[in-house]
C-alpha cells in the first residue's frame, strides 16, 4: 500500500493536459487559463469622477465657480477649465481638462451659472476622482496559466479588451459501474439488487471540470470487462466502480490488464477508499474505486476530481486544506490516514454519527471531511481538526 499524498502524485504525473482551445468568455467560466493574459487597454482610461458633482481645481476650493458646461459617462465635455470655472459632472464621466478634483453636489449650490460651495467640499486635491489606470494598465497581467476562470474574472478579462480566453478542453471521462447486484436507478425493485448510485454521484461532482459519459452497468464478468474495456475510445479517463478489491468477483484488475493496461498502483492506506488501482490503458487514464458508495465518493473527491481538475489545467488541482474547530470529542485513529464526515458550520466541524462506507444518508448530510492522521490521539471538544469541505 502507499500513502494518498504519494497516490496523488503518482496519478498526476500519469497524466498530461488537454489540449488548447480558446473560447467565449461566457463559454470560459469554470475553466483554467491555458495562459497568461495581458490587458490590450488601461482602465479607466482617463480620470474619471466617482460621485455626481462638479469637476473644480483644488486651489480654487473656496469658490465661488462659474459653471461653463456639463460631462457625462461617454460624454465628455469638450474643452479645458480655467482657474474660477467649474464643470457639471456625473459619476463615470472624464474630468475636463484642467480639473483635479470633485466638489459633490450635496456640498454645493448652483444658481444662475454660478456655483457656491455650501458644505463642508473636498478634503484633499483628486477627492472623488477615480486616476486613470487605478484598475489596471495595458499590459497589465490580468490572468495567469492555471487560474480559475470565475465570473469577476471574466468581467476583468471583458474590460481588459479581450474577447476569448485560451483554456484547455474539459477531460473526457468515461464511467462504468460494475456487479451483478445493481440496477438502473428507478427500475423495479428485484431481490438481492440495489440502484446504481455511484454513477449518478460522480457525474454530478465531475461534470463542473469535465464531459462526463456514464456507460452504463457491467455484470461481474471476465469477458464482458475486457470486452468493455477494449471498446472504449476517445476518452481521457476511465473511472470504474466496485470490483476492485479481492474476492472471487473483483474483477476489475484481471479485465483491465487483460484488456492491456498497465496499472501504476493498487491499495492506498486510507479509509475510507483502501482498494483504489490506477494505471494506463492505451491513452486513457484509468482509475479503480471501490463500490462501496461513501468510499468511491471520497476517493474520487481526493483522486479523480483532482485528476480532472490537473488535466484540465487547473495549477492548483488538489482539495484546499482548511482547518476547524472540533464541535465533540474523536477516538484514537488506527494505521490508515481517515477521513470522517462532518458537518462545517462557521469554524466548527461537528462529527456526523456514522462513519460506515456504506452510509449515504451520513454523507449527504455532511459537508466536510475531517482529516484524521496515522495513529492520531483522541481529539477531545474544542481541539484543531483539518479539513476538506466537499459539495
Amino acid at each position: 500500500m502507499i500513502d494518498l499524498a504519494e497516490a496523488q502524485a503518482r496519478l498526476l504525473a500519469l497524466a498530461t493536459k488537454t489540449p488548447v482551445e480558446t473560447v467565449s468568455l461566457v463559454d470560459a467560466a469554470g475553466r483554467w487559463a491555458a495562459s497568461d493574459l495581458a490587458a490590450l487597454r488601461t482602465q479607466p482610461a482617463r480620470d474619471l469622477s466617482a460621485m455626481d458633482g462638479y469637476a473644480i481645481r483644488f486651489a480654487d476650493r473656496l469658490g465661488p465657480w462659474r459653471l461653463i458646461g456639463e460631462s457625462a459617462a461617454g460624454r465628455a465635455f469638450d474643452g479645458a477649465m480655467a482657474p474660477g470655472e467649474a464643470v457639471r459632472i456625473f459619476t463615470g464621466a472624464a474630468l475636463p481638462d484642467g480639473a483635479d478634483t470633485i466638489l459633490v453636489q450635496e456640498d454645493a449650490t448652483a444658481t444662475d451659472g454660478m456655483v457656491e460651495m455650501t458644505g463642508e467640499g473636498p478634503p484633499a486635491t483628486g477627492a472623488h476622482v477615480r486616476l486613470a489606470g487605478s484598475d489596471f494598465r495595458l499590459g497589465d497581467a490580468i490572468l495567469g496559466a492555471g487560474d480559475l476562470v470565475t465570473p469577476a474574472r471574466i468581467a476583468l478579462a471583458a474590460l481588459a479588451g479581450h474577447a476569448h480566453i485560451p483554456v484547455h478542453r474539459k477531460p473526457r471521462i468515461a464511467l462504468i459501474a460494475t456487479g451483478d447486484e445493481l440496477r438502473v436507478p428507478g427500475s423495479p425493485d428485484r431481490p438481492d439488487t440495489i440502484p446504481a448510485s455511484n454513477a449518478p454521484m460522480l457525474a454530478a461532482l465531475l461534470a463542473p471540470v469535465a464531459d462526463v459519459t456514464d456507460l452504463g452497468i457491467v455484470a461481474d464478468d471476465l469477458d464482458t470487462l475486457r470486452n468493455c474495456f477494449a471498446g472504449i475510445a476517445d476518452v481521457d479517463i476511465i473511472i470504474t466502480t466496485g470490483g476492485a478489491s479481492v474476492g472471487d468477483h473483483d474483477l476489475v484488475r484481471p479485465a483491465l490488464e487483460a484488456a492491456g493496461a498497465n496499472l501504476d498502483f493498487w491499495k492506498i492506506a486510507m479509509r475510507p477508499g483502501k482498494p483504489v488501482m490506477a494505471g494506463r490503458l492505451g491513452d486513457a487514464i484509468v482509475i479503480g474505486l471501490p463500490g462501496n458508495p461513501v468510499s468511491a465518493y471520497v476517493t474520487a473527491f481526493l483522486l479523480a476530481l483532482p485528476l480532472a481538475r490537473h488535466m484540465g489545467g487547473a495549477a492548483q488541482p488538489l482539495p484546499k486544506l482548511e482547518t476547524a474547530i472540533l464541535e465533540s470529542p474523536l477516538p484514537a485513529n488506527g494505521p490508515r490516514l481517515d477521513h470522517r464526515r462532518a458537518v462545517l458550520h462557521a469554524g466548527i466541524a461537528t462529527p456526523v454519527p456514522s462513519n460506515d462506507s456504506a452510509m449515504l444518508a451520513a454523507l449527504a448530510s455532511s459537508n466536510a471531511l475531517i482529516i484524521r492522521r496515522p495513529g492520531a490521539v483522541a481529539a477531545q471538544t474544542g481541539a484543531t481538526v483539518e479539513l476538506y469541505r466537499h459539495p
